[in-house]
């Protein structure tokens, strides 16, 4: 029985593997021809395999392309957990790291924002695509809020709306990645943060001294 379970265990993790290589190679062809000219035939010539094996761990492109944005959806989600975990109570700070993590080259990365940018501009025809954002975005606006609510209420600020300063700093991180994509090769981490941070003492000058 151990035998059956410890091979079982291995087969499962054998195709996780695979399906994230696949993923994986989807990604890097997402940013290369975009989401329409993908064909399964061009992902399973960026993993080296077959598309007959593509078409085993998905069935059709429709899946493989859900699946992969739920994959960086995830990813994502994941490196906003960790940094809400890690940055301790004080909202100014954990604010603050969370837009710094937008910044970061796990997220701010060329290759991935192609691909967000290509789901985006099919969220409107495609309700999964839609479903998946919009459960995302909405946990996210909803952490920033609330950030934003208890610094206004420590700070005293009248008159700021932790709404439209969520939306605004939404806004923000989207310019400043569409920025990284267009011209990687001259956008600039530091002065993006910089910028952040400039809007930040703007909108609360007593947190951002």
């Amino acid at each position: 029985m151990a035998q059956l379970a410890a091979k079982s265990k291995r087969r499962t993790a054998s195709r996780e593997m695979r399906r994230t290589q696949l993923i994986e190679a989807t990604i890097k062809c997402i940013a290369k021809k975009g989401l329409g000219s993908t064909t399964m035939a061009n992902v399973a010539q960026e993993a080296g395999l077959s598309q007959g094996i593509v078409n085993l761990h998905f069935e059709s492109k429709e899946n493989l392309l859900h699946e992969t944005l739920r994959y960086i959806a995830l990813d994502y989600d994941s490196q906003f957990e960790k940094t809400l975990a890690n940055s301790g109570s004080e909202p100014a700070h954990v604010l603050r790291e969370l837009m710094r993590m937008d910044l970061k080259p796990s997220i701010c990365d060329p290759r991935k924002l192609a691909v967000w940018f290509a789901f985006w501009g099919e969220v409107k025809s495609v309700p999964t695509y839609r479903r998946i954002c919009n459960a995302f975005d909405t946990k996210y606006d909803e952490i920033l809020q609330e950030l934003c609510n208890k610094i206004i209420t420590e700070g005293d600020y009248s008159n700021i709306s932790p709404v439209q300063v969520t939306d605004a700093l939404s806004s923000m991180t989207d310019g400043l990645w569409l920025s990284c994509l267009v011209r990687p090769g001259s956008w600039d981490r530091r002065q993006a943060m910089q910028a952040v941070d400039s809007y930040l003492r703007n909108v609360f000058p007593r947190h951002y001294d």
